[in-house]
């Protein structure tokens, strides 16, 4: 799997639990944009999980680790201890991950409530002592990452909490520009990012409210960084992944306007239909995540039919309703 490099830029798909699984991975990178995408996290708590559960959690692992777009997949963990996130993190690279990301970023609380995600980022020597672990249990050609706020609290712990990750072997880090207590609450805070980027010594990707290219046009030149990671972004609007990787020098595929037209959402959520079908057993599957993934959308942009589309029970009815949705 290709490394991310200083010098080599990168646009990353951000992980999102119960919203980028395997078919919206393959949905958004069956196009040219993203450079990689990170697995929603597989939460490692009181057991190391059988093996079943890897390709389960990410089915990339039959493929090489890669979408069907072609674009490399990061296998995400997420717990607090040590041994068993290093044990997990074996078996997933035995399983065919070829890369491990490690969350301490996830504030929800129940996540937080048993040793997981954000409340890490209260124990800086446990951050450093999780990456060193998982480092030396995988072969040194396999990545090891991790994923931060800036703090639970305070902000300025992040200086701290990256400088440990990196000491404890990670090859790049990603920063969400805000702290657990801030959640999902704008503003992102780029300057850490960027100081961050000036002076750790290893790869820093920017994350957090890059919701349009002016977004991104800011960030990128706040924090002087090369690589980025966006994920609610990309299901608002998702021409936004082009535009930011033509922005980049990165390969893009071509997109006809700013912000897909109704004609164009048609097109996108029958495709998305498609693409589920053989990747989930469960009729509700489609209909449950299309409407979570146009609540997105209705949240930058509201739109009349969302009404409608909220209130239907089956993916029959959506069909139906598809050829006259109308979202921009």
């Amino acid at each position: 799997m290709p490394w991310i490099r200083r010098g080599q830029a990168a646009l990353l798909l951000a992980p999102m639990e119960g919203v980028t699984d395997a078919p919206m991975r393959a949905l958004l990178t069956e196009h040219a944009a993203f450079t990689h995408c990170v697995t929603e996290f597989l939460r490692i708590s009181q057991v190391v999980l059988p093996r079943r559960c890897y390709p389960r959690h990410a089915i990339e692992l039959q493929t090489g680790s890669r979408t069907p777009g072609g674009v490399p997949v990061i296998f995400q963990l997420l717990g607090g201890h040590a041994e068993r996130l290093a044990l997990s993190a074996a078996l997933a690279v035995e399983m065919g991950a070829q890369g491990i990301d490690l969350n301490f970023g996830c504030p929800a609380p129940t996540v937080n409530k048993h040793d997981g995600g954000a409340t890490l980022l209260k124990y800086p020597e446990r951050i450093e002592g999780i990456v060193r672990a998982v480092r030396e249990a995988v072969p040194a050609a396999i990545p090891v990452s991790a994923k931060l706020r800036l703090g639970w609290e305070d902000p300025a712990a992040i200086y701290e909490n990256a400088e440990r990750a990196a000491r404890g072997g990670a090859a790049w880090i990603t920063i969400h520009g805000r702290t657990k207590a801030q959640g999902y609450r704008p503003p992102a805070y780029w300057g850490p990012i960027g100081a961050l980027q000036k002076s750790l010594g290893i790869p820093v990707v920017a994350n957090g409210e890059i919701w349009t290219l002016e977004d991104f046009q800011r960030c990128r030149e706040e924090t002087g960084c090369e690589h980025f990671m966006i994920g609610r972004g990309a299901l608002a609007n998702p021409y936004l992944p082009a535009l930011i990787a033509r922005e980049l020098g990165l390969p893009a595929a071509a997109v006809p306007t700013a912000f897909p037209s109704s004609e164009e959402w048609r097109a996108l959520l029958t495709r998305f239909i498609a693409i589920s079908q053989p990747l989930s057993d469960n009729p509700a599957y489609a209909l449950r995540r299309i409407k979570q993934w146009l609540r997105y959308v209705a949240n930058r942009q509201p739109f009349a039919d969302f009404d409608r589309l909220k209130r239907l029970g089956s993916i029959e009815e959506l069909q139906a309703l598809l050829p006259t949705l109308q979202i921009f």
